[in-house]
């Protein structure tokens, strides 16, 4: 059974910073690309960020760039999301998500990924 399990979220002062992680177990982590995906209050579905099965391709959204940056562990089965000089926008659930196919090419596109965790909500406020 794929399993996704987020941590580290929390309430954060804008400026601030918080690091995700996203443990992941039931199948082959290192044979697929993984995103971070959030749902901010009364908003849709937005992609923040993909890293490639190997970890040398990442990518991030416009509104991201230059302030988060995603990793992962494939010794540990975990993926990550730094998130530094957090601002009220960020406010959402963070959910890690796997990418449906097995060996597939990281992608922005949310309907590519068929399994998520729970989420773990990160607020920004002062």
């Amino acid at each position: 059974e794929v399993q996704l399990v987020e941590s580290g979220g929390g309430l954060v002062q804008p400026g601030g910073s918080l690091r995700l992680s996203c443990a992941a177990s039931g199948f082959t982590f290192g044979d697929y690309a993984m995103s971070w995906i959030r749902r901010a209050p009364g908003k849709g579905l937005e992609w923040v960020s993909f890293i490639s099965r190997n970890g040398v391709r990442t990518s991030y959204a416009e509104s991201v760039k230059g302030r988060f940056t995603i990793s992962r562990d494939d010794a540990e089965n975990t993926l990550y999301l730094q998130m530094n000089s957090l601002k009220s926008e960020d406010t959402a659930v963070y959910y890690c998500a796997r990418r449906t196919s097995r060996y597939g090419l990281a992608s922005r596109d949310v309907g590519d990924y068929a399994d998520w965790g729970q989420g773990t909500q990160v607020t920004v406020s002062s």
